[in-house]
């Protein structure tokens, strides 16, 4: 079986032209040959010497991520649908803006955590991507587009490891497909334009700080343990005091001086004027101190499955001014590509789940609609 190069990042394809025979400089020709100009045919890397062109035909190749459809939004967002084997697909997603070109990667078919708003997570969980089939989603988008716009210049200014699956449950895979994306002769991302969201892995927020730190964005979606437990199971395992403890030991390494909390508007469960100000005490007042942290409020994304709906925009619009007024920077996010379903939230793909995700999530769905009536008493009272 001949290697794929999309899974090596610089130090590792200079390591694989050594078992090879070649100098390790040969290795930088070579990455700035797939990455920066999208190539795949050994044969028209012209300046790699031509024993080395033989060697590599019989011994790697560049393998792409069948197509299986792309999708085009009015507001100019293009989600892609992507073939990764074994009756699975994962989705990525560009969001073009005035500014910047934002694209949005999956990192596994299918998502273990669970969260009750996400539609990915109500799919289940089939496998991780390997760091070929992450990087493959960038290495496509940016040529795709170069060649649709006719630009010889770079067109994904940003990347938002937010698509389907838990980034930091795949930690193996991700750490390799972000030095790539952050190298000078691959895609020279800047660390502060490379997010990697997460719904809060704690040990391996530890490990990413001091491994390859770059932006991070937490899932909070909650101001206590007890609501938070069951929009994001992860919870359970590493509740909110040792979130908050994570997020100040990451700051020490970011590059970035804030954290980003998401934190999805749901109508009459995590909205209302109370939880706000818990939102306000856990991230000012956490052990002494506060988390240095921007909040990025998500309009929730509707889908069948949830039993949830969007909070109205007059109550988002309330919640958000009183984070404001207590000094904290905070956001609205603009809904792009929800007419192809390619908003935050609703990124589902094609998966063959393995385990019983989507059965527990029904369980917890159950739970919280026990609670409604409770919660509606009190909207009204």
């Amino acid at each position: 079986m001949t290697a794929n190069l999309l899974d090596f990042d610089l130090e590792g394809l200079a390591a694989f032209c050594e078992s090879l025979g070649e100098k390790r400089f040969r290795a930088t020709q070579l990455f700035r040959w797939i990455h920066q100009r999208g190539e795949s045919d050994f044969d028209r890397m012209t300046d790699l010497a031509k024993s080395l062109r033989g060697k590599l035909k019989t011994a790697a190749h560049v393998q792409a991520l069948p197509v299986i459809s792309q999708q085009a939004s009015a507001d100019g967002t293009i989600k892609w649908l992507f073939d990764v084997r074994d009756g699975n697909a994962v989705e990525a997603v560009f969001i073009p803006e005035d500014d910047r070109g934002t694209l949005c990667i999956s990192s596994q078919a299918g998502c273990a955590v669970g969260c009750r708003f996400c539609s990915t997570g109500h799919q289940g969980f089939s496998r991780n991507l390997t760091t070929g089939e992450i990087v493959a989603q960038l290495w496509f988008a940016e040529h795709f587009l170069r060649r649709h716009l006719g630009s010889d210049e770079r067109v994904i200014s940003n990347v938002v490891m937010m698509g389907m699956g838990e980034p930091l449950q795949n930690y193996s895979a991700l750490v390799p497909a972000l030095r790539t994306m952050l190298d000078d002769h691959g895609y020279g991302l800047s660390r502060r334009r490379l997010t990697v969201s997460t719904s809060g892995v704690v040990p391996m927020m530890d490990r990413l700080g001091q491994d390859c730190p770059v932006a991070l964005a937490v899932s909070l979606h909650a101001p206590n343990d007890a609501l938070r437990d069951n929009l994001v199971p992860l919870n359970r395992k590493y509740p909110l005091a040792e979130l908050m403890d994570a997020c100040n030991r990451y700051l020490e390494h970011a590059p970035r001086d804030f954290i980003t909390f998401e934190y999805c508007m749901l109508d009459g469960v995590n909205d209302r004027d109370e939880h706000a100000r818990e939102l306000v005490a856990l991230v000012q007042g956490h052990a002494g101190r506060g988390v240095s942290c921007k909040l990025n409020l998500i309009p929730f994304n509707p889908f069948p499955e949830s039993g949830l709906t969007r909070s109205p925009n007059t109550r988002v619009a309330a919640f958000a001014k009183l984070l404001s007024d207590a000094g904290i920077v905070t956001t609205v996010r603009k809904t792009r590509g929800d007419d192809i379903a390619a908003a935050c939230g609703q990124l589902a793909g094609d998966v063959k789940d393995r385990t019983r995700v989507g059965e527990r999530i029904a369980q917890q769905r159950t739970v919280m609609l026990k609670q409604v009536p409770a919660v509606a008493a009190a909207k009204e009272s």
